[in-house]
């Protein structure tokens, strides 16, 4: 029987109501129950309680929820929530809610591991396994509104693909979720408090500006000199800085909107002069802010967090070129914040 039960998140509105009506049923059941799946979040047939039983016991026949649960949570001092999210195939990802005094930030996964191979990430650890479907992101969002709700009395206020995974290797899962989120018939948050955050995947950067997305840019960047690049993040030798460069111009001249690059500074890996100079030079080829990020160190290896002077001579240069500078402290350093970090665990 679990065998021919289809996904019902799988389904549009229309087919949903194309459904009922091949069923004999009103159209507007089909309405009814959309609502249930995407507005209130409904885990189960039997919270349907305008749907009649007949109804609820004919869709539990047919169709499945495959609704995510948070399997094991950590609570940071800061105020800081790690989830480590159980899907309905027993594979694991993570989401974090992090507070600050005017709002709260979900930060969510696009994939069960990685697509990529960045050496400072634990994720990287994780062989990729599958891309999530767009209900499966979109389930982390709800969880972690709740979250925000129940923790810090206020609800969700923006979002940030920077979890578990390469979000735009899997791109049409990610716009899908974004449009279920954004939605005023779904969660009807903003777009513009929504940010996509790659490691920088230039051909489908492009294709986000041809395809007019509403939401916000950032790169995770770490470096702008090849060689460097390249050492840490190996994929960058398929996809050069020249080639990202390129393709984050064609997405302001598309947009008009500013990219955001994320940056960590590491000790002995690009804390130098000559790695202040090449950031500069990238900034300058596309209006853009920089957030510099503190490391949430994975192990005892080639990765931990610069010296504060090398920060500092960051923030001076940036700021003497006009380039808007943010320095971001780590957040949840008492629990296993790092992406990736819980998933090993729980691996």
């Amino acid at each position: 029987m679990k065998n021919t039960q289809k996904d019902i998140r799988a389904l549009s509105r229309e087919e949903l109501r194309d459904f009922f009506v091949s069923q004999g049923e009103k159209a507007f059941r089909g309405n009814q129950v959309y609502e249930w799946l995407w507005v209130k979040g409904a885990h189960s047939f039997d919270d349907m309680t305008n749907i009649s039983k007949e109804t609820r016991a004919f869709l539990d026949k047919h169709f499945v929820i495959n609704h995510i649960k948070v399997d094991q949570m950590q609570r940071s001092s800061d105020g800081t929530i790690k989830n480590a999210v159980k899907l309905h195939d027993n594979l694991t990802v993570e989401s974090v809610l992090i507070p600050t005094a005017s709002r709260t930030t979900a930060c969510v996964s696009s994939q069960v591991g990685c697509s990529l191979n960045c050496k400072f990430c634990a994720t990287a650890r994780l062989k990729r396994m599958r891309n999530l479907n767009p209900d499966e992101i979109f389930d982390q969002v709800v969880a972690i509104d709740q979250q925000s709700r129940l923790y810090h009395n206020r609800p969700l206020s923006n979002i940030v693909f920077m979890g578990m995974g390469e979000p735009l290797m899997n791109y049409k899962n990610v716009v899908k979720s974004i449009e279920k989120i954004t939605d005023p018939e779904g969660l009807g948050m903003s777009p513009k408090r929504i940010t996509v955050s790659t490691s920088g995947v230039p051909k489908i950067i492009k294709k986000m500006a041809d395809d007019e997305v509403k939401f916000n840019l950032a790169v995770s960047l770490h470096s702008a000199l090849d060689d460097v690049r390249t050492d840490i993040m190996p994929f960058n030798e398929q996809m050069p800085l020249q080639e990202l460069k390129e393709a984050l111009q064609y997405w302001y001249v598309k947009t008009k909107k500013r990219i955001t690059y994320e940056y960590v500074v590491w000790r002995g890996i690009n804390d130098q002069d000559k790695d202040i100079e090449a950031l500069i030079d990238f900034c300058l080829a596309v209006p853009s802010k920089v957030n510099l990020i503190e490391y949430n160190p994975i192990d005892d290896g080639q990765f931990q967090q610069a010296d504060p002077l090398a920060i500092d001579r960051y923030v001076a240069k940036l700021e003497d070129r006009g380039i808007t500078v943010t320095v971001r402290r780590s957040r949840g350093k008492d629990i296993d914040a790092a992406c990736g970090q819980l998933a090993n665990k729980n691996g």
